[in-house]
C-alpha cells in the first residue's frame, strides 16, 4: 500500500509570532483525513468554476462586495494600478497564479475553503496558493492526489488579509472599500507554496475544509513546475524598496559575475516589495569588456516574445531564452530601459561592484557595444534578481548576511566568498560544478525582519532569512543545496542563542522538506567590533555548539568559526583575515573560508 505524507507550512513573521513548519509520515492513503480517499471523493473542478464570495469591489460601488461577511471589499482600481488587471497571470516566487477574471466586475472571484476538489495537473516542486484570510489567520489541512493513486497531505495557512505580515505578503493595497465608502487602510494578498512529492504527477488538490474561526479564501492555485535545463549563475536578493532619481527614459547597464557557464542563457527582473508596476521598454544581455562597454553587440532579450514587458507589483519576469554563450567565472552587462518615470525600486543594496546609469531623457542603450551613453554610475543593483543559464547540474544558494554579500571586500573583484566556491567547483571534477547563487543580505538576521517588507525605506537589511526563504531559496533556479551562514546580526541586537537556533531549526525542516540538502557553518567572532561584547560572544559559542552538534538536524557543518578564529584569542578574527572593522573578513579571510570547504559535504 502506497504511504501518503504530510506536509506542514508555516513561516516566521516580523515580531517572533512563529508558524512552524513541520513534516510528518502521514497515514496509509485509504486512511480517512480530510478530503482523503477514505470520503467520497468530489469530482474535480477547475478553481474558478468553484468561487463564492466576492473580494473584490468597484471605487464607484463601493459596497458591491462582502470579502468578510462584515461588507468590506478589496478596491478594483487599487488592484489595475499595482498591475493586478482582471485575468492577469502574474510569477511571483517563480510560480505562475492567474488573478480571477471576475474581479472587480461584482461576481464572485474567490472560494473560502471547505474540501472542494480543484483540478490541477501536472509535476513540479510545490503548490502554489494565492489566498488571504479573513477574521483572522486561517490555517488548515488539505490533499495532492497523484496520477499514480498516492497522495500527501499538506496545510495551508493564509495570513489576515488587514493585520497579516507585512514581510511576506505579495502585494499591499492602500485601500479597504465598504458600504459606508472608501477608507485608508492596508489590505494584504500573500502567495503561499506548500511541498508536494517531486517527479510525481499530479491530478487534483483538496482544498482545506474547515479552516475554523476564520474563512481561508483561495484566489488562484497552481503547480510550480521545475526549471528543469536550467542552472542558477548569478542572483543577488532584493532587500529593500529606496527612493531614486527619480529616474526617467533610462537605461542601466548592471554589472553581474557568473558562476557557472552554458550556450544559452535567461534574466529575472523582480518587482518585489513595490506598490506600483515598473514598465522595461527594452532589455539585453552581453560580456562585459572594460567599463560600461561590451565585448561585441549586445544581445537582445525579449519577454514572451515581445521587446518589453510591465512588472506588476510584488511580481517578477523571466526573459525568454537567448543563444548566448555565458562563461563561466566571468563578468556580464545587462542592460535595462526603464521608459517611464521611476521613483523607487527593489534594490539590492550592497553589490561591491560597479554598474552604469545613462543620463535622465537619453533613451534606449540597450544596443549600444560602447559605453559612452552611460556617465552615471550605481553601486547597487536594482530589479535583476536572477541571470540562468542552460544545462549543468543545478545551483547551490548561499544564504547569509554582510559576510555573504562580501562587504569590505575588494570592489570588482569578485573575491566573496561564494565567488572563491565557485572558482573552487569549476576547477574540480569529484563532485558536479553547480552554479553559486549569493543571497547574502548585508544586516540581514535569522528571526527578525530589518526592512519590514512594506513601503519606500532607507533600511535595505532585508526581511528575515525565514520570511525571505521561499523566494531566495525555493524559488531559485534548480537549487539542490543551500548553504546558510548567519547569526551575528541577531545576536549583535539581542536576540537569545535559543531564539537562533530555534530559527535555525526551522529554516532546515522547511528546507528539507522541499528536499534540498542543507549545509550550516558557525558563526564566526567579532570581538572589537562595537556591538560585539563578551555577551554576544557565550551567546555565539553557545549557538555555534548547537550547531556542531545538532544530531542530525543539518546534513553537514561548515567551520567558518575555525577557518577566520584567532586561536590565540578565538572571541576575534585573526588579524591576517580582519578587514580592519573586526566584523567582516577581508579578502584572505572570504577565501580561507571558501577553501575550508569540503566539497563533498554540498552533495551527501
Amino acid at each position: 500500500m502506497l504511504l501518503g505524507r504530510r506536509w506542514t507550512a508555516t513561516a516566521f513573521v516580523t515580531g517572533g509570532v512563529a508558524l512552524s513548519f513541520a513534516w510528518t509520515a502521514a497515514a496509509p492513503a485509504g486512511a480517512a483525513t480530510p478530503g482523503s480517499p477514505g470520503q467520497e471523493p468530489r469530482k474535480p473542478l477547475p478553481l474558478e468554476r468553484l468561487f463564492d464570495n466576492t473580494a473584490v469591489s468597484d471605487d464607484g460601488g463601493p459596497g458591491g462586495a462582502d470579502f468578510d461577511g462584515a461588507g468590506n471589499s478589496l478596491s478594483a482600481q487599487d488592484l489595475r494600478a499595482a498591475g493586478w488587471a482582471p485575468g492577469r497571470t502574474l510569477t511571483i516566487d517563480s510560480a505562475r497564479l492567474t488573478w480571477p477574471r471576475a474581479a472587480g466586475h461584482a461576481r464572485p472571484d474567490n472560494v473560502r475553503a471547505d474540501g472542494q476538489t480543484v483540478r490541477l495537473h501536472g509535476r513540479g516542486d510545490g503548490l502554489s496558493f494565492l489566498v488571504a484570510g479573513t477574521g483572522g489567520e486561517a490555517s488548515g489541512a488539505g490533499v495532492v492526489r497523484y496520477r499514480d493513486g498516492s497522495s500527501s497531505t499538506y496545510t495551508l495557512t493564509a495570513p489576515d488579509w488587514r493585520s497579516g505580515p507585512t514581510g511576506t505578503r505579495a502585494v499591499a493595497l492602500p485601500h479597504i472599500n465598504s458600504g459606508a465608502g472608501q477608507r485608508v487602510e492596508t489590505a494584504r494578498l500573500y502567495a503561499v507554496t506548500v511541498p508536494v512529492e517531486r517527479g510525481r504527477d499530479i491530478a487534483s488538490v483538496v482544498l482545506p475544509r474547515d479552516p475554523g474561526a476564520a474563512d481561508l479564501h483561495v484566489f488562484a492555485a497552481s503547480v510550480r513546475r521545475a526549471a528543469a535545463g536550467w542552472t542558477g549563475s548569478w542572483s543577488a536578493s532584493s532587500s529593500g524598496y529606496t527612493a531614486v532619481g527619480p529616474w526617467t527614459d533610462q537605461t542601466l547597464r548592471l554589472v553581474v559575475h557568473t558562476s557557472a557557464g552554458g550556450p544559452r542563457a535567461r534574466i529575472r527582473l523582480a518587482n518585489t516589495f513595490a506598490a506600483a508596476p515598473v514598465r522595461i521598454g527594452r532589455a539585453s544581455v552581453s560580456l562585459q569588456a572594460e567599463g560600461a562597454a561590451a565585448d561585441g553587440d549586445p544581445v537582445a532579450l525579449t519577454f514572451g516574445g515581445r521587446e518589453g514587458i510591465e512588472i506588476a507589483a510584488g511580481a517578477q519576469e523571466f526573459s525568454d531564452p537567448v543563444g548566448f554563450d555565458v562563461p563561466p567565472d566571468a563578468n556580464l552587462l545587462v542592460s535595462i530601459h526603464l521608459p517611464d518615470t521611476v521613483q523607487a525600486v527593489p534594490v539590492h543594496s550592497q553589490a561591491t561592484q560597479r554598474s552604469y546609469l545613462s543620463p535622465p531623457g537619453s533613451g534606449d542603450h540597450t544596443a549600444d557595444a560602447d559605453g559612452d551613453a552611460y556617465t552615471g554610475t550605481l553601486t547597487t543593483w536594482p530589479f535583476l534578481t536572477g541571470v540562468d543559464v542552460g544545462g549543468g547540474p543545478g545551483s547551490v544558494v548561499t544564504l547569509g548576511d554582510s559576510i555573504t554579500d562580501g562587504t569590505k571586500s575588494t570592489t570588482g573583484a569578485n573575491r566573496r566568498w561564494p565567488d572563491v566556491l565557485a572558482r573552487r567547483l569549476l576547477g574540480q571534477s569529484d563532485v558536479p560544478a553547480y552554479g553559486v547563487l549569493n543571497q547574502g543580505v548585508s544586516a540581514n538576521r535569522v528571526v527578525t525582519d530589518r526592512y519590514p517588507g512594506e513601503g519606500v525605506s532607507t533600511d535595505t537589511g532585508g526581511v528575515s532569512a525565514l520570511n525571505r526563504l521561499e523566494r531566495d531559496v525555493f524559488a531559485q533556479t534548480n537549487a539542490r543545496t543551500v548553504v546558510v551562514f548567519e547569526g551575528i546580526n541577531d545576536l549583535r541586537w539581542g536576540t537569545s542563542a535559543e531564539q537562533l537556533t530555534a530559527g535555525l531549526r526551522a529554516l532546515a525542516q522547511r528546507a528539507h522538506e522541499r528536499g534540498l540538502r542543507v549545509v550550516v557553518a558557525t558563526i564566526a567572532p567579532c570581538e572589537g567590533e562595537s556591538l560585539c561584547t563578551a555577551d554576544v560572544d557565550a551567546r555565539r559559542s553557545a549557538v555555534n555548539a548547537f550547531i556542531r552538534d545538532s544530531g542530525g538536524v543539518f546534513d553537514a557543518v561548515l567551520d567558518f568559526d575555525a577557518a577566520v578564529g584567532d586561536p590565540l584569542r578565538p572571541q576575534r578574527i585573526a588579524p591576517a583575515y580582519d578587514s580592519g572593522d573586526h566584523l567582516h573578513p577581508g579578502d584572505a579571510g572570504l577565501q580561507a573560508m571558501a577553501d575550508a570547504i569540503d566539497l563533498r559535504q554540498l552533495t551527501g
